[in-house]
């Protein structure tokens, strides 16, 4: 598959990623918050969420076969990355450049979305893992 439609599958599955992220924790949050609190219900919604993620990505965008687990793990590192690059940019870019969070936050998703393209391509579905898996 061409970067191209990589790229365009990989926003599309990103967007549905998104959504599926968001309802997903509005439901945990209102069936299960009494019960296990506002920490828990985050914990899990991310795990569902990235889950998620992972699947429509190996089966969507990239394409990959076999290599289950070291891919999902990997998935879960990227996303961690994500995580602390965009709470070190809006800390950089709030706190020390002094652009309105609005700015910021919209920077630091596109540079992100970016990253994670690329991360997701080169390293948790990686063409090497590719080639391996179809032998």
């Amino acid at each position: 598959m061409t970067d191209s439609k990589n790229s365009i599958s990989f926003l599309i599955a990103g967007a549905a990623n998104t959504i599926f992220g968001y309802v997903s924790a509005l439901i945990i949050y209102k069936f299960l918050y009494e019960e296990i609190g506002l920490i828990a219900v985050s914990v899990l919604s991310n795990i569902i969420s990235i889950s998620f993620a992972f699947l429509s990505y190996k089966i969507f965008v990239f394409k990959t076969k076999g290599n289950w687990i070291k891919e999902y793990l990997r998935c879960y590192l990227v996303y961690g990355i994500s995580a602390g690059m965009s709470i070190a940019m809006l800390w950089i870019l709030v706190r020390l450049i002094g652009l309105p969070f609005w700015l910021a936050q919209g920077l630091s998703i596109a540079i992100i979305v970016l990253f994670s393209f690329f991360a997701h391509k080169n390293f948790t579905f990686s063409s090497i893992d590719r080639a391996n898996t179809k032998a």
